[in-house]
């Protein structure tokens, strides 16, 4: 009666105390009926099973900041792509005057300079690439002052890259467009409205600003890679939690 009421109170504890490693103890009857008798010691066997009740919880995940540590340097890199394309691209562009004697008459030439501040379109373009480059500065630094710390560019930070980055995205490749319709204009003119082509005259200018608009739309592409970039780690972080 003493080993039921034993096994009984082992019982009750479980129920009370589901989470916790109990024992179970089994007596065997020759046990029960060494309280009875006087059967030796050794005639009764007695075992402890012990009985795991449930289990602790699993570790949580923290995995996965080596990727972030990628993602941070291919930002980095990306951001000095961009200030390096936007950057030379300015530079061929405001670089890109030529002078031309154009003749106007028999005997007769006029001294023409070709510069792009007399477009309004390439004037905007300078501005969005300048507008560009001291972007990647900025964000550039961000992202290497985040780099160095444990946990790489905040969420509030990514998600302020990918606004910013969106926003300059189109900046950028709408100069890109209007510079690449007047230069169009330019390579094969318009005859249904009167415009002349110049390339063929101004060859150097023209080569300038050809090099300069597809310098642009790399700098176009390389701000459409971050933007998905970030928006990926983004989900990487969301999926984490």
């Amino acid at each position: 009666i003493q080993s039921v009421d034993l096994i009984f109170y082992k019982c009750t504890r479980h129920q009370l105390y589901p989470r916790s490693n109990q024992t179970l103890l089994i007596i065997s009857p020759a046990a029960m009926a060494s309280n009875d008798t006087a059967t030796p010691p050794h005639a009764a066997a007695s075992m402890e099973v012990p009985l795991k009740i449930g289990s602790a919880p699993p570790p949580k995940y923290t995995g996965g900041g080596g990727g972030f540590k990628k993602h941070a340097l291919l930002d980095v890199l990306l951001r000095v792509l961009l200030f390096a394309t936007a950057l030379v691209g300015i530079i061929v562009m405001v670089t890109s005057k030529q002078t031309k004697q154009i003749p106007i008459a028999p005997g007769i030439t006029v001294t023409r300079d070709a510069k792009f501040n007399h477009s309004p379109a390439y004037i905007y373009f300078v501005a969005a690439l300048s507008v560009a480059s001291l972007y990647s500065i900025i964000t550039g630094l961000v992202s290497v002052l985040s780099l160095m710390k444990p946990g790489g560019i905040s969420t509030k930070l990514q998600i302020h890259f990918v606004m910013l980055d969106a926003l300059l995205l189109g900046i950028v490749a709408a100069a890109t467009g209007a510079a690449g319709g007047v230069a169009y204009i330019g390579l094969k003119g318009n005859s249904h409205s009167r415009w002349n082509k110049i390339c063929h005259t101004y060859g150097s200018f023209c080569f300038h600003f050809a090099a300069s608009i597809l310098l642009s739309l790399v700098s176009s592409i390389t701000l459409l890679l971050l933007v998905w970039l970030s928006l990926y780690v983004l989900s990487k972080k969301i999926a984490r939690r």
